[in-house]
């Protein structure tokens, strides 16, 4: 097989992602409508954009957390905050403060993204599939704001298999205390 017809194969999303979406739309209590947007039991759809002002993101955010959580950007590689962090606490949506990650199922991937092999709950997050020029990814939202947070892989460590490749600056960290 040569080089051109290995990067314009169509690739398939493995039935292990499709396995996570289901579980993850289950937990949630949403179920797919016919457009692939996510509609919830009271009718309103998620996946059709961010439930606050644009406005209000651009004071709000850095230009990064904006162009990565609300223009699906991308961090660079080994450039991010929490692709090295190792402190014990929670890794919240920084757009809406919605916990998603512990530190515990923090792990280093090599890859230069902060990787997660778990979520705190499945229905936290909204994964969708996505192509763009035959690459078939499964995409990582945080369900509560709709903000893109990175991407899921089959790839990880055990116990799950799964790696979610997030981007830092679509993170906020929060150190657990004692009382």
């Amino acid at each position: 097989m040569n080089i051109l017809h290995y990067v314009t194969k169509q690739q398939e999303i493995s039935p292990k992602l499709k396995k996570l979406k289901s579980l993850c739309d289950a937990e949630s209590g949403e179920a797919e409508s016919a457009n692939g947007d996510q509609k919830s039991e009271n009718g309103s759809t998620a996946g059709s954009g961010s439930v606050y002002a644009k406005e209000e993101l651009e004071k709000r955010l850095s230009p990064a957390q904006y162009r990565v959580t609300q223009q699906l950007g991308t961090e660079k590689p080994f450039s991010g905050k929490y692709v090295k962090w190792k402190e014990e606490g929670v890794f919240n949506c920084i757009v809406c403060g919605s916990a998603l990650f512990t530190s515990d199922t923090k792990f280093d991937s090599g890859s230069g993204w902060p990787a997660f092999y778990d979520v705190i709950s499945k229905g936290k997050v909204l994964l969708k599939e996505e192509n763009i020029g035959g690459l078939q990814r499964m995409e990582v939202k945080c369900r509560e704001c709709n903000s893109h947070l990175g991407h899921v892989f089959d790839d990880g460590p055990k116990p799950t298999g799964i790696r979610y490749c997030v981007n830092s600056c679509s993170l906020d960290f929060r150190k657990h205390t004692t009382v």
